[in-house]
């Protein structure tokens, strides 16, 4: 039973789903705070942006939107809601207006995890499912890298080249976590993307790109701290 009067509403990244969140949102939920998980289409930024906010719409209250991945474009236009109050961005992008995350990923050399990429004859991209764990997460065990590797939900490259508008975190208080180890954005280049931002908080994790799940107290706490700020 929620007990706080703020929602968090999470939004995963690409190659996965809302269950990406399954070692977060038990904790949340049980500190008190309603908690909801999105299900983005991964078929353009537009249509997962309306996609999350349509769920921000059914909610009453205050929302704090957290991000992982490719969720971080995602809630950088969907932040603008007027139900949102904060933005919390895990591993994520965070562009600014006119950029892609193919303009972002032009920064630097491909990561490690690029070379895993393939795309099929529909225009969707996918990991490897062999190479899923040493590109996306390899600091998980077995088990968990299988489920979330045969599972992937795959990302259309439209998504890679649809340009972001005016991000919200412009406005509206933010926090960051970098992964140290991500195979996926470059810690630089987060790093960059966070400093940018002027976040209330960065915090640095020594976990892979799947951070949320590999090292989920960290997370947590920063996604409480982050919602603390709002209690009343």
């Amino acid at each position: 039973m929620a007990t706080k009067d703020l929602t968090i509403v999470l939004v995963h990244g690409a190659w996965g789903d809302g269950s990406h969140w399954q070692h977060i949102i038990p904790d949340l939920h049980k500190q008190g705070y309603k908690v909801r998980s999105v299900q983005n289409p991964l078929t353009s930024l537009e249509d997962d942006i309306q996609k999350t906010k349509d769920l921000l719409d059914a909610q009453d209250g205050e929302v704090l939107l957290v991000g992982h991945s490719y969720g971080g474009s995602v809630i950088s236009g969907a932040g603008h809601h007027d139900k949102v109050v904060g933005l919390v961005y895990i591993a994520a992008f965070a562009p600014d207006k006119g950029e892609s995350l193919g303009s972002i990923f032009a920064r630097r050399e491909q990561p490690p995890g690029g070379a895993s990429i393939y795309p099929d004859n529909k225009g969707f991209l996918w990991i490897k499912y062999d190479e899923y764990h040493k590109s996306f997460c390899q600091d998980l065990d077995e088990n968990d890298t299988l489920v979330m590797s045969l599972a992937q939900k795959p990302i259309h490259g439209k998504c890679f080249g649809d340009e972001s508008g005016e991000p919200a975190w412009k406005n509206k208080p933010t926090w960051y976590q970098i992964s140290d180890n991500d195979h996926v954005i470059p810690p630089e280049t987060q790093k960059e993307m966070a400093e940018r931002m002027q976040p209330k908080k960065i915090i640095h994790l020594s976990a892979s790109h799947a951070s949320l799940a590999s090292h989920p107290k960290g997370v947590l706490d920063l996604i409480v701290e982050a919602a603390s700020s709002f209690e009343k």
